[in-house]
């Protein structure tokens, strides 16, 4: 699952940490990196290391610098170790990289758990999203596409 703390924590009680997979969302990740005063081929040396999921290799080279932004990022990473991995082959076999799909469908079931005179209960919304699920997967026949889009 691609995304920050914000999604996780809306999803840890979804599955085990084994049945899920975390993948730190490569903007959010390399945004971080920007907050450093490193130089801009530094950045672009340890973009490169991340792109390819060489975290190790990443935090040898950021361990030497005492400055409080690179010390922030250092703990950042650590804190993400298990989240971060080779985003290159991700991208390379078509899986996205960004959580900006994951995002987007959060705020639109909010937005639909707000609406005015809905009766939403929270421990209903695991069916409400099996069946938005069924419906975009098609298991629906036309018939009952039109009665849910009305």
């Amino acid at each position: 699952m691609l995304g920050h703390d914000g999604i996780w924590n809306l999803f840890k009680d979804i599955g085990t940490e084994e049945q899920r997979f975390e993948i730190l969302d490569w903007y959010h990740l390399i945004e971080n990196l920007y907050k450093t005063n490193l130089s801009d081929e530094q950045k672009l040396e340890i973009k490169q290391l991340l792109w390819h999921g060489k975290f190790d290799q990443t935090v040898a080279k950021l361990e030497s610098w005492q400055d409080a932004e690179v010390t922030n990022f250092l703990a950042y990473l650590k804190k993400h170790k298990t989240r971060i991995h080779n985003y290159y082959y991700f991208q390379s076999e078509g899986i996205p990289i960004g959580s900006g799909a994951v995002e987007s469908l959060v705020k639109q079931i909010d937005r639909r758990v707000q609406i005015s005179g809905a009766q939403w209960n929270s421990q209903n919304l695991p069916q409400v999203l099996k069946q938005r699920c069924a419906y975009l997967n098609g298991y629906f026949s036309n018939k009952h596409n039109y009665l849910l889009q009305n």
